[in-house]
């Protein structure tokens, strides 16, 4: 024997809003929020699988378990940045990162003009200066042709601002607002650099400016984006 109920309203009698409105159309509202036509199933093994509607595809599975699941960005848990051509101007700026990202790739392709580029995080507060460790190598054919140290930004090393530049950096969230950075790349047609180093935030990371070791250099050439994640 099967039955139907009908009804638009369930309610928990102490409750002061609906806990489930459903909608002519199929829509499902729980505790005021519309599902949009999204089913939510969940098994008796604890695992909760979050589905589109009939005229989409794709799922959504919570697996059974502790901790926090978080869908992240546009349309991927990766977020790409907006290229910036590094053609004039001191200094490449990306600002409005989210609080959540723990880990940015910065990303140099042809860029000239800035004799060993700085790395500079920054936090709503303004930029940070103060309390880097960063070394940057220079290798042609296995042999060190230069180095840079720095305390005020993660360094890159490059010999002069007329050779070009296409290196990768990495930073990645170590904890709270700890974070150590990464990055190979090379700087002329027979040499290739690498480095690291770590600083300690007073806030989240929101910003990042890519300039000169001097502050003063001119971008000449190239572009520069981000990504994260």
């Amino acid at each position: 024997m099967t039955a139907t109920l009908k009804t638009t309203i369930i309610q928990e009698p102490s409750s002061s809003v609906a806990n489930i409105t459903l909608d002519s159309s199929g829509g499902v509202a729980i505790n005021g929020v519309a599902s949009s036509g999204l089913p939510l199933k969940g098994s008796s093994s604890g695992t909760t699988t979050l589905a589109a509607s009939a005229t989409a595809s794709g799922t959504i599975t919570l697996p059974a378990g502790t901790g926090t699941a978080a869908v992240q960005g546009v349309s991927t848990n990766i977020v790409q940045g907006t290229s910036q051509a590094s053609t004039s101007g001191t200094a490449i700026t990306f600002t409005g990162i989210p609080s959540w990202v723990k880990r940015i790739t910065i990303m140099l392709q042809g860029v000239s003009g800035p004799t060993n580029p700085y790395i500079v995080l920054g936090t709503s507060g303004g930029f940070v200066t103060t309390g880097y460790t960063s070394t940057g190598i220079g290798v042609s054919n296995s042999s060190t042709t230069g180095g840079v140290s720095a305390t005020t930004a993660f360094a890159i090393f490059n010999s002069s601002g007329t050779n070009t530049i296409n290196t990768v950096m990495v930073l990645n969230n170590v904890s709270n607002n700890v974070w150590i950075s990464s990055h190979t790349g090379s700087y002329s047609t027979t040499a290739a650099q690498f480095g690291g180093g770590s600083v300690s935030l007073s806030s989240a990371l929101t910003q990042i400016k890519i300039q000169a070791a001097n502050g003063t250099d001119t971008f000449t050439a190239g572009s520069i984006n981000i990504l994260y994640e």
